[in-house]
């Protein structure tokens, strides 16, 4: 099994995956434009070859120069983890007639509006939305759908970009901030609690699923930077709360035509019960939500999603042990880190349920919190009861405090 893995060193848990095809026989082909001779140590082994290129984004460059790297050679998978990616990589696909889904399947992902169209067409409730590409077009999309709204990038990742907008002058201010987008949803805001419906699919079926919910909602966590983000893998997924939404997530990978490999969606929980779709990729959660998933569950998703898209087979168990709950702190203040206050006495409460804490430590540069939502480093937990691991994950929230002058 030979395949083509794109950026197989940057973001960097794509080592992980990197890892992942080859403890499971695969020949791992990279492509990426970090240099040769910059590749992590740790990752070398696990590649069969590398062809660095100028630029990893630059669609046309990238298919030409793969397209000739590979001339008389034969593989058998062209993949990619990274969101920015996964078009380049069905480009790729459709280029040497390798399986897996094609450009307009993923494009389907990819383009916000377009997967809203789609899941709509087989009745499932999303958000109203529209596509904009120019001011007066927002403008007249918000007084078709109201008051308030959400403008966004129709490929964006995450929640980069993304506005809340509850009036016309808001509208404003977001069109300003948003001058560099060239093409955006204006869709109608779903208030209510926000989960993940993650998979690792074969064939289109999940063979591994997942929710989490996000505490508070990202766009409330990206507007004021005192919050320390909360998410939450969820245990049971079988309690009441969830059904619907993991049926709705099924649902949305038939519309959409998923075929093999890790799915991350978002869904919306109304005050009346009611689930409206929010968004998916045909790629995995970031944010370490795979290691939350992995601890979840005490196994290795790196290795099993690459078990699934080379020999359509899924080995781990899938039983869920845990409540897995990752804390991202940002310290107050700005430059360095000087200090971390309430850590040790965190620790000794509830070290025995920590299993990760990688803060930043005195004399790191803090991060920019509304560019990274790790922010500032993390705290990761886990306990099998849910209302337990709430309530450490609020202590670490707001009883550890980092300080940066």
């Amino acid at each position: 099994m030979k395949v083509v893995f794109l950026a197989p060193s940057y973001p960097p848990e794509m080592q992980q995956y990197t890892r992942g095809l080859a403890e499971v026989g695969a020949e791992v082909y990279g492509v990426g434009d970090t240099p040769r001779a910059s590749l992590p140590a740790s990752l070398k082994p696990h590649l069969a070859d590398y062809l660095q290129v100028p630029r990893i984004l630059d669609d046309d460059d990238v298919v030409a120069r793969v397209t000739e790297w590979l001339r008389g050679r034969s593989v058998d998978r062209v993949l990619a983890n990274w969101e920015v990616m996964v078009l380049t990589a069905a480009r790729l696909r459709e280029r040497f007639g390798i399986p897996g889904m094609s450009v307009d399947t993923v494009r389907g992902f990819r383009d916000k509006q377009l997967m809203k169209e789609r899941v709509r067409l087989a009745g499932l409730r999303t958000p109203h939305s529209e596509r904009v590409r120019t001011a007066s077009e927002t403008r007249a999309a918000a007084a078709r759908i109201g008051y308030p709204l959400i403008v966004k990038p129709i490929s964006g990742a995450g929640s980069a970009d993304t506005y809340k907008v509850q009036s016309a002058a808001e509208l404003e201010r977001a069109l300003s901030a948003m001058q560099h987008v060239e093409v955006a949803s204006c869709e109608e805001y779903i208030s209510g609690e926000e989960f993940t419906f993650d998979t690792v699919c074969i064939g289109g079926k999940p063979a591994f699923m997942n929710v989490a919910q996000y505490l508070p909602p990202p766009l409330v966590a990206r507007s004021e930077e005192w919050i320390s983000p909360i998410i939450i893998t969820v245990r049971d997924l079988l309690q009441p709360k969830l059904v619907a939404g993991v049926a709705l997530g099924k649902q949305v990978l038939g519309a959409l035509g998923m075929g093999d490999g890790f799915t991350h969606m978002e869904w919306f929980r109304k005050p009346d019960g009611e689930v409206v779709f929010g968004e998916i990729g045909c790629r995995p959660g970031g944010a370490h939500l795979v290691d939350q998933m992995n601890y979840t569950c005490d196994i290795d998703l790196f290795r099993e999603w690459a078990r699934a898209v080379c020999w359509g087979k899924f080995e781990a168990p899938t039983t869920r042990k845990y409540n897995a709950a990752i804390i991202f702190k940002r310290a107050r203040g700005q430059g360095r880190i000087t200090r971390i206050e309430g850590l040790r006495a965190f620790m000794r409460a509830y070290g025995d349920h920590v299993v990760e804490e990688r803060l930043l430590r005195p004399g790191t540069p803090r991060r920019n919190w509304k560019h990274t939502l790790i922010s500032d480093g993390h705290i990761l937990l886990r306990h099998p009861d849910w209302q337990k691991t709430y309530e450490m994950a609020q202590a670490a929230a707001t009883e550890v405090t980092l300080y940066a002058e």
